[in-house]
């Protein structure tokens, strides 16, 4: 298998949002699991024809089994020896069976491991061509590190939420598995300058470490933060300790799953009701009118140095700002009317999909339609 084999996707539109998870009309991926199946069952049907013509030498001929592996093997690859022993009618007509049968079998094997091959590497070559075009085309998208169990689920949110995203992993099964769910996926070392730069580390908006291996997030930690000082990197830690050396690294975020379960372990058993309302306005689930949306305010943001009450941002998206998050780390959860909104603020907002959009054109400085 070639180094990089990437899966192309195609992003549809979906109520604002992207879908990257449907294949570019223009290529189809090389199927290499259906080839090796392929190459399986015939060398699978060789070897049992060389059984049977093997069996069938010894008892209708009364051959000892070398002989009648050799007259078999011969038979089958036609190399034109003469018998091992005269054959009489019953030899001759089981020979003619041996060869319709088996010759073609032998070719048919061939030929297909001649493809497995050749056209694996012919066409993995011009697939990578193509999917280094299309990662080249990728601005703002995620670096997801791994796809073991935490790394498939991070995968699928991020198809849920429409976020175009990028998969390394060093695990071929694991790569042929993302490739055939229709993802983005690229085979080496997460911590490879060459492989992160391959999947457009400098444009990426983050990047996931969610690698098994504490060590290994650090080193993926460390290249990926050596190329793009301004990435926003989330790591899996499965330790205090770990989640302190990757802060160090440069990790801005770091998120134990164990713990992460045990506390939403112990939320669905004392406060059930509330862990499934906050999956459903954080999730925005199809049929559900409202969601969690958060958004930066940029320096240019005409929303900037004003207070709620002056930019009515109720009024004019139907949005509610429930929380600000201020440039210095501090948390509003309770904002007034009266409460300014500065540059580099956050703001948590719940409302419909359409009412977010209207709040994101508000603070791009466009007027909401």
């Amino acid at each position: 298998m070639s180094r990089y084999r990437v899966a192309i996707i195609s992003f549809m539109a979906e109520s604002g949002r992207v879908e990257p998870n449907r294949r570019l009309p223009f290529s189809e991926p090389y199927d290499l699991r259906t080839t090796v199946r392929r190459v399986r069952n015939a060398l699978s049907a060789l070897g049992v024809i060389t059984v049977v013509g093997v069996l069938g030498y010894m008892f209708l001929e009364g051959w000892s089994f070398i002989d009648a592996l050799y007259m078999t093997v011969i038979t089958l690859t036609t190399v034109g020896y003469r018998e091992v022993h005269d054959l009489d009618t019953t030899g001759q007509l089981w020979t003619m069976a041996l060869l319709i049968t088996g010759v073609g079998t032998l070719f048919y094997a061939a030929v297909t491991s001649v493809e497995l091959a050749v056209e694996g590497a012919v066409r993995g070559y011009f697939e990578r061509g193509r999917m280094t075009a299309e990662i080249n085309k990728l601005n703002g998208h995620y670096v997801l590190c791994g796809f073991g169990r935490v790394g498939r689920q991070v995968a699928r949110e991020f198809a849920l939420e429409g976020v175009p995203f990028v998969v390394i992993d060093n695990d071929p099964e694991r790569v042929e598995e993302c490739l055939a769910e229709n993802r983005f996926a690229m085979l080496g070392e997460a911590s490879d300058d060459d492989i992160l730069e391959e999947a457009g580390i400098r444009r990426a908006k983050g990047l996931v470490a969610a690698v098994n291996s504490d060590a290994a997030n650090v080193f993926v930690v460390l290249s990926a933060r050596k190329i793009n000082p301004s990435l926003h990197i989330v790591a899996r830690a499965s330790s205090d300790e770990s989640a302190a050396k990757l802060e160090i690294a440069g990790a801005d975020r770091t998120l134990s799953p164990y713990a992460v379960g045990g506390r939403r372990l112990a939320s669905l058993a004392t406060q059930p009701l509330i862990v499934d309302f906050l999956d459903v306005v954080t999730r925005g689930e199809k049929g559900i009118e409202f969601r969690l949306e958060e958004f930066g305010v940029p320096k240019e943001s005409p929303l900037a140095n004003h207070t709620i009450a002056e930019l009515q941002i109720g009024e004019k998206t139907g949005a509610m700002v429930l929380a600000i998050r201020t440039s210095e780390g501090r948390f509003d959860t309770t904002p007034s009317a009266q409460d300014v909104i500065r540059t580099g603020d956050t703001l948590i907002v719940l409302g419909a999909r359409d009412q977010v959009d209207r709040l994101e054109a508000l603070l791009r400085g466009e007027v909401p339609s």
